[in-house]
């Protein structure tokens, strides 16, 4: 009886329409938990609260659908999106009525929309490729750190006089350089002090080079070289998954083998 109920929870889990429907409640739960943050009369108060409960039901049939039908229950905990879930559904579990839990629970509500990364296959592998990629993009963020102090030592050192609100020290010095690596009217900044020097322009491109170019395309780079890696990971993963046999397979093939064991004793039979 578990057998057959696991192959049926399975086939719900692997159910397009249940995939589409998850993911349409997670968007309700988006937009009820939007709606909270404006001013409600007392029934549509009242609905929200129902439909709140309701999705949370839904999510917790959700993730015991899916534990129920994974192969490997030992391992399911193991992976980082399963304890995501589990745990934004377990606090969802809470009351939120209850005063000392109340900004938990709805902290959490909120976290409920980022569900739909676990849900969603290729947005697990833009998350998984941007925390794969952080050790790389950590040398570069020092890398332009480094080229960052610098220059905003240099600037604090010559531009200081000229504007101290934004050259006095090296701290202000690096927001004024943050400032003109978005190209937030850097050119601003740059007419002011080519008053007086002249040549300051080279000050300002040389350092929009290193940081809004070089840098930034270090970073592409490496993201999506990390990002082809995980792609080709879930190609390999399907794949396997397609060659490997399921349980409704095997219950299939042990059906047909006692069929065939059932006519081979009839045929042997005087």
């Amino acid at each position: 009886m578990y057998e057959n109920l696991k192959i049926k929870l399975n086939n719900l889990k692997n159910n397009k329409a249940f995939e589409l429907t998850v993911v349409a409640v997670i968007i309700i739960s988006a937009l009820e938990i939007g709606a909270k943050t404006f001013t409600l009369p007392d029934t549509a108060i009242s609905a929200t609260h129902i439909l709140d409960i309701l999705i949370t039901l839904f999510f917790l049939f959700e993730i015991t659908v899916r534990f129920v039908a994974d192969e490997d229950k030992k391992n399911f905990f193991k992976k980082g999106w399963n304890i995501f879930d589990t745990l934004v559904v377990a606090i969802s579990l809470i009351p939120i009525d209850d005063s000392e839990m109340a900004l938990l629970a709805r902290l959490v509500r909120v976290f409920r929309v980022l569900r739909m990364v676990s849900v969603v296959p290729e947005l697990r592998v833009l998350i998984n490729s941007l925390i794969k990629a952080m050790p790389q993009l950590g040398y570069v963020i020092l890398l332009m750190f480094i080229i960052f102090y610098i220059y905003a030592a240099i600037g604090s050192f010559i531009f200081n006089e000229i504007n101290p609100v934004l050259w006095g020290d090296i701290a202000i010095s690096m927001l004024t350089l943050f400032r003109i690596m978005t190209f937030e009217d850097w050119t601003d900044i740059q007419y002011e002090t080519m008053e007086v020097y002249p040549m300051s322009w080279v000050f300002y491109l040389s350092f929009i080079f290193f940081t809004a170019f070089a840098f930034l395309n270090m970073v592409i780079g490496i993201v999506v070289n990390v990002m082809e890696d995980e792609h080709a990971k879930m190609r390999q993963e399907k794949q396997e998954a397609l060659n490997k046999p399921t349980i409704e397979d095997l219950h299939k093939e042990i059906l047909e083998l006692k069929q065939i064991l059932k006519r081979s004793s009839n045929d042997s039979k005087p």
